[in-house]
């Protein structure tokens, strides 16, 4: 199956690289806030769009209709709205085919029953959906997951994501999709600081402070928030202290230079299962990472360079049963993701892209569990210390034709110092039908190696497993109507994937294997509808048809929203409703619920202080369900602050 697709797409996208040669088409995008409405110059609510400039599918500004993949983008506008101190849920809510895991009020944590979990049309476990943070990938060395509890809606200027594999451009992770989060940028000069205060049930307390600075070619972004909560069942409490700083420096018209820092303290407690619950499972994480990115852009193209890496120090007490003993030792863990990315885009002549690039990346670390008696680290019991290596080079051409027609095609070469090479293809077409309606059609190669716990750690290890692989077929249309105020999107996707790592009981003893064949395929849909300058109404909805129950995985995702704001007062009101989705892979539990949430807001001017009053409840009508089997969620809950802009 891998030889027969492979050379199906290598061969389209040899026929792609020998068009393009002489060949025209389109000039390189500017972004625009896509109204063209009698409304644009007094926006409340402003319309969503489907042909905004994206980075992630390219590594470059290009216009999202003409990247044959499928994407959703998040503005800072629709973040705020949703009110969310996480980005997570905001993309949970408002993105089709994403579904993200929770847990309780606020907080994702770690270990048993840990939340956070991200799935694209049904891919997801494990580490197949990569995070992205300015484009550096952010995930656990050892573990390989990503870290929930870090992606901020306060530093967060917009998210896009490839519903689809992203493995072309972004390696091994990036089998299921990729989430990009665009971090806040001060681009007027002069500054300006935020502020923010909540209180809500469960005690649950968020403090943020934000400072935005620009003169000349200097820009800076300086954060810092706190969180806490005793959570809403006994022994579920969460805290964490969370700084980012990032300044960038225009060196010349042609070069700059950025640089972010990122700190996280986080204190965590597991309550364990509602009906086994747990005693001192408490989690204490530092995690940090920084970057380095230079920048050239000239008239035939743009690309960077970025050095990056993160880095995180585990301290667990993995508790115990009532009725049980408390335990004798910690565990503890050491993981880093260390590496540089390098890539330039080059248009030769008009409608011809061409963008090639070079990945290199070290991670792993080290776990070992420690007498808490002792503080020696001799007496301590090592259970992993692995290191694994991986470098890319890949090449993506993009031709357009005939102002309404564009190819795209690329091929990556990923080698990796466990598991060797693998060649990674994607092919795709976007034609724009008519000036109001786009078609797309792509397919695309995912791919995963796996992480250092599933090869050597715990019981269930297994170092001879192989990588998991898939393709994804899918076909999109987008239409827009009523000068761009009515937006829609439908997509259809076939996922035939092979090699899927699952954990099997043998004999009684768990073991990770490659489980064979599976099959995903569904629906997404997905509109909005500005009716008048300031009221707005948004739709999505999925259904995903999987061979094999997937926890994670809902069959029916639904999200509905309205938002009205007469004058300063901003009033949303929003419900989602899950079905089909599974707790229990074995016993095939599944639960199905309906949420609805409200939110209102109030904004003036106080002696030249911009101030916004909000008071918000979530599951207002108090239903009672759980994501994770055995965790149930919190009922009806309210929070109420003010931001404050100076």
């Amino acid at each position: 199956m891998t030889i027969k697709y492979t050379a199906i797409l290598t061969v389209s996208i040899l026929a792609i690289s020998i068009s393009s040669v002489n060949l025209a088409g389109m000039d390189p995008p500017t972004d625009t806030n896509g109204s063209s409405s009698k409304y644009a110059e007094r926006d409340t609510l402003k319309p969503v769009n489907l042909n905004t400039a994206v980075v992630t599918a390219n590594k470059t500004r290009v216009r999202r209709n003409n990247v044959p993949l499928t994407l959703s983008v998040i503005e800072r506008d629709d973040i705020e709205m949703a009110g969310h101190s996480s980005v997570l849920p905001v993309l949970s809510l408002n993105v089709p085919g994403l579904f993200v895991t929770q847990r309780g009020v606020t907080g994702f944590g770690v270990s048993e029953g840990a939340a956070g979990v991200i799935n694209i049309r049904g891919v997801g476990q494990g580490n197949k959906v990569l995070m992205l943070l300015d484009g550096q990938p952010q995930w656990a060395g050892i573990f390989g997951h990503a870290l929930p509890d870090l992606y901020l809606s306060s530093d967060a200027e917009r998210v896009e994501v490839i519903r689809g594999p992203g493995s072309l451009l972004y390696g091994s992770n990036a089998m299921g999709g990729v989430v990009n989060i665009i971090t806040r940028n001060h681009s007027d000069e002069g500054r300006i600081t935020r502020a923010g205060v909540s209180y809500g049930s469960y005690n649950t307390q968020k403090y943020s402070v934000n400072n935005g600075y620009k003169k000349g070619g200097f820009t800076s972004f300086v954060s810092v928030n706190r969180e806490s909560t005793d959570g809403h069942r006994i022994r579920s409490g969460f805290d964490i202290t969370n700084g980012f700083i990032k300044a960038g420096y225009d060196i010349s018209k042609s070069f700059s230079i950025s640089a972010d820092v990122s700190l996280a303290k986080i204190n965590n407690q597991n309550p364990g299962r509602a009906d086994d619950p747990m005693i001192d499972n408490i989690m204490d994480i530092l995690r940090g990472s920084a970057a380095i990115i230079l920048e050239n852009r000239h008239k035939y193209g743009s690309g960077a360079l970025h050095l990056f890496t993160n880095m995180g120090e585990h301290t667990i007490n993995d508790g115990y049963k009532i009725g049980g003993s408390p335990r004798n030792y910690l565990f503890n863990s050491k993981d880093f993701n260390t590496g540089v990315m390098l890539y330039e885009n080059i248009r030769l002549f008009k409608g011809n892209s061409f963008t090639f690039g070079f990945d290199y990346k070290k991670w792993g670390g080290e776990a070992w569990n420690s007498p808490i008696a002792s503080s020696s680290t001799y007496n301590r019991t090592t259970l992993v210390d692995k290191e694994v290596d991986e470098a890319a080079g890949y090449i993506v051409l993009q031709q357009d034709f005939f102002s309404n027609l564009t190819l795209n095609g690329g091929l990556r070469v990923e080698y990796n110092s466990v598991f060797d090479v693998a060649f990674i293809p994607q092919i795709g077409v976007s034609l724009k039908a008519t000036p109001v309606n786009t078609i797309k059609a792509s397919i695309s190669k995912g791919y995963r190696s796996p992480n250092i716990r599933e090869l050597y750690m715990f019981q269930p290890r297994n170092p001879e497993l192989l990588p998991e692989n898939m393709i994804n077929f899918e076909l999109s249309v987008g239409h827009t109507m009523f000068e761009s105020n009515l937006s829609a999107e439908l997509s259809l996707f076939y996922i035939d994937g092979w090699n899927m790592i699952q954990t099997v009981v043998i004999n009684g003893i768990p073991k990770n294997l490659n489980t064979g064949l599976f099959e995903n395929k569904g629906l997404e849909l997905q509109a909005s509808y500005r009716i008048k300058h300031n009221l707005r109404t948004d739709f999505n909805y999925s259904y995903l048809k999987t061979s094999k129950p997937i926890l994670a995985a809902p069959k029916h995702k639904l999200f509905a929203s309205v938002a009205y704001s007469p004058g300063d007062l901003l009033l949303s009101f929003n419900m989602q409703h899950i079905g089909g989705l599974y707790l229990n892979t074995a016993t095939r539990a599944q639960e199905s619920y309906t949420l609805f949430s409200t939110r209102a807001s109030y904004k003036f001017d106080f002696n030249k202080i911009k101030t916004k009053f909000f008071i918000s409840g979530d599951n207002i009508t108090n239903v009672l369900y759980s994501v994770n089997e055995g965790f149930p969620m919190p009922g009806i809950t309210i929070s109420a602050g003010f931001d404050i802009i100076f």
